[in-house]
């Protein structure tokens, strides 16, 4: 295929104008350079985050205007001349934050997040560094794959980044959004136990369907933290919990974990205003982190994880494409979606 000279993409202009300042233009082609690899990106997914960042909620730096979106997959069309890792058809996937390789996060990689920092993936062709992208699962197609850009690779740091799961293991989940859609994916492919938190019957369904051991409706049960725990052997509590709702939440993950456990701090959609003293964590005898997404190095291993267990991403039944992608950020925004929003790109 020849490559086009120009190209419709999603700038995010500013974080002071909400979903007004995301801009659908046209915008030149990028060129490579020398340790470059061209991208004809064909499949999107938004997160969180994406919607917090016009909106001037995201706590983590920016480098406004931006290309929006860090979740994107697709076919290698160009090389720069000293490009190594890969070749022209080749199937990849993005990395999130373009400069964490492996080993732990740092200032310098925290200011690479692409939709944030970089230009990310809401257009159709985009230039990345050669360890900026990962090869595709040979399961997935694009918009499956580009789902595993944020989520996917936040649980899987959340799980395997300190204390590493184990078969036999105890994992709490909040919810039914995409970061807790994979944890459960995720544990249950290593022989864990899940328990699950939702809010509907219906959801409970698809979460026990996916493999969920256990499901507790939270409005239900206020203190489902302790209901978990009492489903663990001897009432110990859960090894990991994926905190995802923040304030409304964490009062009863602390109540789920077990001694030693940890409890990841994933997102703050119930509130970021704490209500429990950072102190809980001596009398609890727990871990509570911070989980910044995740390196290269651990995307390569989570991949080849979903490759060997057949996993798919849960994806929403609504597929936006790219000029539709406002449209996407507004039917996030209104909780209409379970698990991932697909967005297709030509």
């Amino acid at each position: 295929m020849s490559i086009p000279k120009t190209q419709k993409q999603w700038l995010i202009t500013g974080a002071d104008k909400g979903l007004d300042g995301l801009v659908y233009q046209d915008a030149p082609v990028p060129t490579p350079g020398d340790h470059e690899v061209l991208v004809h990106l064909l499949g999107a997914s938004l997160n969180y985050r994406d919607l917090i960042i016009p909106r001037g909620m995201y706590p983590f730096p920016l480098n406004l205007p931006v290309v929006a979106c860090s979740d994107g997959a697709g076919e290698v069309v160009a090389v720069g001349s000293k490009v190594t890792k890969w070749k022209k058809g080749d199937k990849v996937l993005t990395l999130f934050n373009q400069g964490h390789q492996r080993g732990d996060m740092d200032i310098a990689a925290s200011k690479t997040g692409l939709g944030g920092c970089f230009d990310g993936t809401l257009r159709q062709y985009g230039t990345f560094a050669e360890t900026g992208v990962a090869k595709m699962p040979s399961n997935l197609n694009y918009v499956e794959s580009a789902s595993l850009v944020c989520a996917g690779l936040t649980s899987w740091n959340a799980l395997y980044g300190l204390k590493p799961l184990k078969k036999g293991q105890w994992v709490v989940t909040q919810g039914t959004g995409g970061v807790s859609l994979f944890a459960l994916q995720f544990a249950k492919a290593a022989g864990a136990h899940v328990i699950a938190t939702t809010s509907t019957a219906e959801k409970a369904e698809m979460l026990k369907k996916l493999g969920a051991d256990h499901v507790i409706n939270y409005r239900e049960d206020v203190n489902w933290g302790e209901t978990a725990r009492k489903l663990t052997p001897g009432g110990e509590g859960v090894e990991h919990v994926i905190e995802v709702g923040g304030a409304d939440t964490f009062t009863q993950s602390l109540s789920a974990v077990k001694m030693e456990g940890v409890i990841s701090v994933i997102g703050f959609l119930g509130g970021a205003a704490p209500k429990d003293n950072i102190l809980e964590t001596l009398s609890r005898v727990c871990t509570v982190r911070g989980v910044y997404v995740g390196s290269r190095e651990q995307l390569e291993a989570m991949c080849a994880e979903i490759e060997k267990h057949d996993i798919h991403p849960v994806m929403d039944k609504t597929v936006f494409t790219l000029e539709k992608a406002k449209e996407a950020y507004e039917y996030m925004w209104a909780k209409k979606h379970t698990g991932k929003i697909p967005i297709t790109i030509e």
